[in-house]
């Protein structure tokens, strides 16, 4: 029987270009950062996507990418990405290759993967210094899987697996500070729902060479709860209350890149989601609000600029 072969979206009629048709959860923040981050580094560009919620962009036999994309394991997609890197420079450096065929190599990982499974192959290959550009979009949660925790998922959240009354009783863990501890080329914190940011922080990157890190908050609505028309309202209150800092690593500093003035209260933030729903019903939980909230403020009020 012959195989079937595989259909990838430049060969389909217009209507059906990035993201059009695929099963992705409606309101999704991952796949609006992602349709920015696409758009601006263009289809010379091979993704190597670890397993997560964005794996479900490409079903057999079709790929919303226009360029290339390679499904590896939630732990392998650096190694993915070295493989791919190391044959590229071969390609070039035998002149097998012209250099405007070269192509960004861009990992793709949920948090679960950039703040866990795959953080140890992360860290090997900014140590070699690979010429990678990494995405992670930041669900707070393994969201492919029924959004249990992870070590991404901030402290008081309710998840499938931190079911009790004050949710989640860890506290998130801050990728960006690791990656910039090994001194890499860039790191940069951004959101889809400032799209400006992003876009200027994606072009920054894309100049560069060697490890290279954007980290996206990714509002998703059904483990977040809430209604998938508020995901952008959210993504700009996450930035106005402090929640989401939007910063960059670049030169050995870190520069804020926007400053909420005023900063909202991050109640104003929790109260759009049902995983913090207990901190206001049946009783507000005053003692774990000030918590969130003090844990904000001690942030904004230790910053350098």
């Amino acid at each position: 029987m012959a195989k079937t072969p595989i259909r990838r979206m430049k060969d389909l009629p217009s209507s059906h270009l990035f993201g059009s048709g695929t099963p992705m959860c409606a309101g999704c923040g991952g796949l609006e950062s992602l349709h920015q981050i696409y758009e601006i580094l263009g289809p010379r560009t091979v993704f190597v996507n670890a397993a997560g919620c964005m794996t479900l962009l490409a079903i057999y036999p079709f790929t919303p990418f226009r360029g290339s994309w390679l499904y590896t394991a939630m732990a392998s997609a650096p190694a993915g990405a070295q493989g791919i890197r190391d044959a590229l420079d071969i390609l070039l450096e035998q002149q097998r290759m012209e250099p405007a065929e070269d192509l960004n190599v861009v990992v793709l990982t949920g948090d679960g993967s950039a703040n866990g499974m795959g953080l140890s192959a992360t860290s090997a290959a900014m140590e070699r210094n690979l010429d990678f550009l990494y995405i992670c979009y930041d669900n707070e949660g393994y969201g492919n899987t029924g959004q249990q925790f992870s070590a991404a998922t901030p402290h008081g959240a309710r998840t499938a697996t931190s079911t009790g009354p004050h949710g989640f009783s860890g506290n998130k863990k801050d990728l960006f500070s690791i990656w910039a501890a090994h001194k890499p080329a860039y790191v940069a914190t951004a959101i889809g729902a400032e799209p400006v940011d992003l876009a200027r922080k994606i072009e920054a990157a894309k100049q560069l060479k060697g490890p290279r890190l954007i980290i996206t908050l990714a509002p998703c609505p059904p483990g977040w709860d809430f209604d998938p028309r508020d995901a952008a309202d959210i993504g700009k209150l996450a930035v106005k209350t402090g929640i989401w800092p939007l910063k960059e690593y670049v030169d050995g500093k870190v520069v804020h890149s926007k400053i909420p003035h005023p900063r909202l209260p991050v109640e104003e933030y929790l109260q759009t989601q049902g995983r913090f729903s207990h901190l206001f019903h049946p009783r507000r939980d005053e003692g774990l609000l000030a918590e969130i909230q003090d844990s904000v403020d001690r942030y904004w009020n230790g910053i350098t600029e």
